[in-house]
Formats: C-alpha cells, structure tokens, sequence
C-alpha cells in the first residue's frame, strides 16, 4: 500500500549553492503514529532529483534532473518512474531533455496529459506530453521569457503549474518579478500567452512557489526576496490575477537580518492554515486563513536544521516533514489540531541533501 511511502528529491552532486551528498531518490516508510520516516529503497542513475511530483493517479513520479548540460545536450532533464502500487517502489521508465538549464520545478496538468517544467537558469519553460503508460514524449512547448527582468539579472521561471479548473498555466518567474499566465493547445501542446494582463508582483518581491484555495478563488505566491506571501484574487474566467493582500514571513524580530530568503509554501489540508519556509532563520511560518482566504500570522517553529528548502504536510494533516537541505535531514513537526501551528517532536531522519518531499497518496 503507498499510504505510508514518502519520496524524497535530492542533490547528489555539488553544486555553487550546495554540496550534494545523495545518491538518488530516496523512498522513505512513513510512521504515521509518530511521523518517523526510515528510508526503504533508492532510485538511482539520476542526476540532482531535487523535485518531484506525481501524475493525478498516483501512477508515476516525475523527477526533473537540475543541471546545465546533460550528456552532450544543453539544458536538464526529467525523468519518469513507475510506482509499484504494492510497495511504492520506483522502476524508470526514460527520460527527456527540458531544454533549459537546471530546470527546478515540474508539476502535472489535472488531467495527466502534460508535464510542466520550470528551467531555472535556461530561464524558459518547457511542455512535455505523457503517454498512457507513463512515458515522457519530447517537448511539445519551449517558451523563454524575455523583457525586463529587475531581480537576479534575467528570467528565473521557478514554479509552473495549471490552475485547478486545468483552463490555465501559471509561471512564476522570480528573476522577472511577476506571475505570468497562459493557455495550453490540449491537441498540440502548445503554450499561447494569455492576452489578458496580470499585474507585476510587489517591488522586489521575487515571486518563487504558488498554491491555490480549495475553491480555485485565490491564489498564495511565496516571494523568496522581499520575504512576504501574497495573497491574488483569481478571476477563473479571465486567467487574472489581482493582489489583495501581503504579509511577512519572518517575526518582527529577525525583519531587516541578512541571510534569509523564501522557498516553499502548502496549505493544510482543512484548507484553514497556510505555511511557508524560511532558510537563513530556518523556521516554517504558520498562518491562519479567514473564512474570506485572507492570512493571519500566528507564529515561527523551528525546523530543526539548515535550510529548509521544501517540506510537505502530510495528507491527514496530523505532521509536516521538514528537508533541511543544508544539514542532511528531515525533520518530523505535530500539527496542533485546533491552532496549526507545528510543533517539535524530536524525531529526524538522516537524508543526504534533500530538497523535495512528496507523499505517495494525498
């Protein structure tokens, strides 16, 4: 049964900002008693697996491999794996090139038809059919960004996603400083700017990871500089978006310290808080969302470790597991049923680099 596999993304080789130390994709078995995580099996013959998702069956895992140059081609690349529905375990079925370097971010449209992915560097996006038996066809899109980019010298596409309804694609481009949208051709694949503008996000704000309400109104973006999130009005129609409100991430005491910045961001799922992570004070935020989707901070919880670049809550809501990319672990919090807020339990597992942790169902 796949209820307790956890997967784990990682770094296995080093790069400028990280020494990576994995050796693949790790599968983990998810103690739901006490959230304790023991890894079971690896997944190896790729290279940097630091992000995962899974097709909406819960069939396949899609791994993107974050590098410049793969083999003799330029750009990364993303790889699919069978699940073994009796035991999680991952056998690899081929991969193909995103044609953009250190591609980052990869998610699956509603209907299973089409990987997304972001290529960091490459500062493009890629569209990569799926077969009926899990296989990856080559892109079908590849659209770069181009025009003003005021943060980190150039386009840096770091999320991509479809909205809930599957009417539109959503981009958020950290280097550009706003959310851009299109519309995918389900006959050919391709990818068509949405004509209708949106807005750029806040100054400086570098947008990173997004995730929508349960009704598809609203739409949370963690911005990785100004270290806020922000909360956009979704006009599902239009394929708009329109800022409503922005809070801090980090308390008022650590405002204004060096060294931090944002990375990911998960409902719970009662749709009643929100939580993103801080590296540099290295710590999950803790949000309470309001009957009308707004955010209220209610408070910090250690991760235990050193950047936690990427975390996930488990399904039933009762844990969120922490990867502390920087110090090889991944750390198990108790949610407070009735507040939210994360709470040490005392239980780390030992996980070389990792960066992205995806629960087998959910």
């Amino acid at each position: 049964m796949l209820d307790d596999i956890v997967y784990v993304g990682t770094y296995t080789r080093s790069l400028p900002h990280v020494d990576g130390k994995a050796e693949g994709i790790y599968s983990c078995r998810f103690d739901r008693q006490n959230g304790s995580l023991e890894i079971i099996g690896t997944a190896q013959g790729v290279e940097n697996p630091s992000f995962l998702t899974l097709d909406p069956r819960r069939r396949f895992l899609y791994a993107v491999e974050e590098t410049d140059t793969y083999g003799d081609a330029p750009g990364g690349a993303i790889s699919a794996f069978a699940i073994d529905p009796s035991n999680g375990a991952l056998t690899f079925i081929n991969r193909q090139l995103t044609h953009g370097a250190t591609p980052c971010y990869v998610s699956i449209t509603p209907n299973g038809r089409w990987a997304l992915v972001a290529n960091y560097m490459g500062g493009n996006i890629s569209v990569l059919p799926i077969s009926e038996d899990g296989s990856l066809a080559p892109a079908s899109a590849v659209v770069q960004h181009t025009g003003p980019a005021p943060i980190r010298d150039g386009s840096h596409p770091h999320a991509i996603r479809s909205d809930p309804a599957g009417n539109f694609i959503l981009v958020s481009d950290l280097g550009m400083n706003r959310i851009v949208v299109y519309t995918l051709n389900e006959a050919s694949g391709a990818l068509t700017a949405n004509p209708n503008e949106s807005e750029i996000a806040a100054d400086q704000a570098g947008p990173r990871h997004m995730t929508f309400s349960p009704d598809g109104r609203l739409l949370y973006c963690i911005n990785e500089v100004n270290l806020t999130v922000t909360v956009y009005a979704y006009d599902r129609e239009a394929g708009t978006l329109h800022a409503v409100q922005t809070v801090p991430t980090l308390p008022a005491t650590a405002a204004g310290s060096s060294g931090n910045s944002c990375a990911d961001l998960h409902l719970h799922p009662s749709g009643r808080f929100l939580y993103g992570s801080n590296r540099g004070h290295d710590s999950i935020a803790t949000f309470a969302v309001g009957d009308d989707g707004l955010l209220t901070p209610i408070g910090h919880t250690s991760t235990g470790g050193s950047t936690p670049r990427n975390f996930a809550v488990d399904p039933q809501g009762e844990f969120l597991l922490a990867a502390n990319q920087n110090s090889s672990t991944i750390v198990t919090l108790r949610i407070d049923p009735a507040q939210g807020l994360p709470q040490p339990t005392g239980i780390v597992a030992q996980v070389p680099t990792p960066v992205c942790v995806q629960f087998a169902t959910g």
